[in-house]
């Protein structure tokens, strides 16, 4: 075999494995991979939420009494109608009602187009620690309803239907502000009626929110205070789906430098002067960078021993 026709493709084979190295690792370290994100939306129901203090005849310090009705976060659904409790020093360490009604359901959808809370409430009768007979609120129907779906606007609403009575006392509730209801000798309520509220990714709706403050002086009990919430639901817009599409790598306007096919041998490597970095630090490193460098250095070891070969044939 001619040793000139062998030396000629091997260094030629050096300058192409060179180039191609230098070429390939730009393009490496701009590609971004294509990722898509999404989420199912949010939302929650309650028949029933109450947080009352309750304090005690004989005793200074007020005893906490927090309760929940069929509270349900998506996906889940409820449908108990009666609930009960049990104090210490209320009704002889006995459990008392708390509320009991015909009809008490509440339920949460989420996915990732539609999040919906609903609530129906219908012929309920509720009470506190102390007023036993005697109802705190009588409702007929309540209902509240919170919906999210993707791509419009979040929409609430809450009714109270048929009558409402507190403390015993027939009720007419406005939406234009809190209705105060007072009992001599028993105390008062205050009672906020269907509030609902939206924001662009939100809502939520109540139908009764209600400011206890009583002292029924009976079953050991001296005076309850606190809030009660019925049917109320709320929900988050589902977040949906986007796409990131890869971005393309950039392109140079400068003509690449014509590879050496006279030389034979390596150029001296040049230092850099002080305070310059190199186009990698300017270009930002990734978990890629080893391997782009380990495959360039391969590259340029395997034209370095063809141009070796090429050598000691011609010698």
């Amino acid at each position: 075999m001619n040793s000139e026709n062998f030396r000629m493709p091997a260094r030629r084979l050096a300058a192409v494995a060179t180039a191609a190295a230098l070429t390939a690792a730009p393009l490496i370290l701009s590609a971004r991979p294509a990722h898509a994100t999404g989420g199912h939306g949010h939302a929650s129901a309650a028949v029933l939420r109450a947080g009352l203090d309750v304090s005690l005849l004989h005793g200074t310090a007020a005893v906490p009494l927090t309760l929940s009705l069929n509270e349900v976060r998506a996906p889940g659904d409820a449908d108990r109608t009666a609930l009960s409790a049990r104090l210490d020093g209320v009704n002889q360490g006995r459990p008392f009602s708390v509320l009991r009604a015909d009809v008490a359901s509440a339920g949460a959808t989420a996915t990732d187009e539609r999040a919906e809370g609903s609530v129906r409430l219908a012929n309920a009768r509720l009470h506190v620690p102390g007023l036993p007979l005697l109802s705190l609120v009588e409702v007929g129907t309540v209902t509240a309803r919170a919906t999210c779906a993707a791509g419009k606007e979040p929409e609430a609403e809450a009714n109270v239907l048929g009558a409402v009575t507190v403390l015993g006392r027939r009720t007419t509730l406005t939406a234009g502000g809190p209705t105060e209801v007072r009992v001599p000798g028993v105390g008062e309520v205050r009672v906020d009626l269907a509030e609902h509220r939206t924001t662009s990714g939100t809502a939520a709706a109540t139908a009764l929110r209600l400011k206890v403050s009583v002292n029924p002086l009976r079953l050991n009990v001296a005076e309850v205070t606190g809030t009660v919430t019925l049917a109320e639901a709320s929900c988050e817009t589902p977040a949906g789906e986007e796409e990131t599409a890869p971005s393309e790598a950039p392109v140079s306007s400068e003509p690449a430098a014509p590879a050496p096919e006279k030389s034979t041998e390596a150029p001296e490597p040049r230092a850099e002067p002080q305070g310059t970095r190199s186009d990698l630090a300017e270009t930002g490193g990734s978990s890629a960078t080893p391997y782009i460098a380990g495959g360039a250095l391969a590259l340029l070891l395997l034209g370095g021993g063809a141009v070796t070969v090429a050598r000691r044939r011609r010698g």
